[in-house]
């Protein structure tokens, strides 16, 4: 397990309530630098310019910060709901089916189970089973199968994929993950819209055929800045890949406690695993948010910096592994039967 495993339950809640807040004030300080990083780059431009040519009113700073903070409070306020709108998720008002039924029977019970209000329930019309939860406080979550893995789970199963949610719930480990996912997704519109303006800009000659004189560091000033835009997509996402992969332990954990059932949670990761084709559904902008790794890849079944770094989930053997020595443990407490 990771260090934050030793934590406890309030503080684990306090770091991701710091986490959360960090995240926006980072947000909204790159959208600082690519206003005023804009403005400064244009300043130097024109600094030998005729004095009506010269930038001096840095607007793109303010500009830019205060769209940031828009997009970061409109990000935040609005996350779970663009979230399960990207995936295609249908809300079970009143189940309309056997599984349904099953299903809103289990968060009933799960959530008694984790001490937090039942959750609004999502059913992804995706064959590929995995699950999910978003939200931004226990009392506003959500949590969303896909049709998939109703068809594939037995009960138990079910209620221990759903107790594992219910653990991020519980962390408010949806809080964080949720509003990184929406601010991946301005970043990506915000980087689209540039790339656009990139080139469709013009270059070469300034007023009257004048040459803009660009020394060295404007130039590289320039390319930073440009930089900015291109990566600043890759990054987030990166960082809500290593969010995940260290958070998803701990959720098999605390399913396992709720449903004192370690083994079903640990059969439930063997089925989703075996599963064939990737969720087509869930794009890798909310992959982190998932139980399983939506977009597949070798690369999740590794261990080390790399696979920290560059996937969103840690290695499934090793967390069926972790489940069944727990699952096993208990059953030789308890005097039962090894299967």
């Amino acid at each position: 397990m990771t260090e934050e495993g030793s934590l406890t339950l309030f503080q684990q809640q306090d770091a991701n309530r710091r986490r959360t807040i960090w995240l926006i004030v980072c947000f909204v300080v790159f959208f600082a630098w690519l206003g005023f990083g804009g403005d400064y780059v244009y300043f130097l431009a024109t600094a030998h310019a005729p004095p009506a040519e010269q930038h001096r009113v840095w607007w793109l700073g303010f500009v830019m910060v205060g769209l940031g903070a828009v997009l970061a409070w409109y990000a935040y306020r609005t996350g779970p709901e663009k979230v399960l709108w990207a995936t295609g998720a249908e809300e079970v008002i009143e189940p309309a089916d056997d599984q349904q039924k099953r299903l809103v029977n289990v968060v009933e019970e799960m959530a008694i189970a984790a001490g937090v209000p039942r959750p609004r329930i999502w059913v992804v019309p995706d064959p590929d089973p995995n699950a999910f939860a978003t939200g931004n406080d226990a009392a506003h979550a959500h949590v969303a199968v896909t049709r998939g893995l109703l068809d594939l789970c037995n009960r138990d199963e079910l209620q221990a994929v759903i107790g594992h949610e219910l653990g991020h719930v519980k962390n408010l480990d949806v809080r964080l993950m949720t509003t990184l996912a929406a601010l991946v997704g301005a970043i990506l519109l915000m980087r689209n819209g540039a790339s656009r303006m990139f080139v469709g800009g013009r270059g070469g000659s300034g007023r009257g055929g004048r040459k803009s004189d660009l020394g060295p560091l404007v130039i590289l000033l320039l390319i930073a800045w440009i930089l900015s835009w291109i990566l600043a997509p890759i990054i987030t996402q990166l960082l809500a890949m290593a969010v995940s992969r260290k958070r998803e332990y701990l959720a098999d954990a605390m399913g396992a406690q709720f449903t004192r059932n370690p083994l079903a949670l640990a059969r439930a990761l063997e089925k989703i695993e075996g599963a064939g084709a990737p969720t087509t559904r869930i794009k890798s902008g909310a992959a982190h948010m998932c139980i399983a790794d939506p977009l597949g890849g070798h690369l999740a079944e590794r261990e080390g910096m790399l696979a920290d770094v560059l996937t969103s989930h840690p290695p499934m053997a090793k967390r069926i592994a972790i489940l069944k020595g727990m699952g096993y443990a208990q059953l030789k407490r308890e005097g039962g039967t090894i299967p």
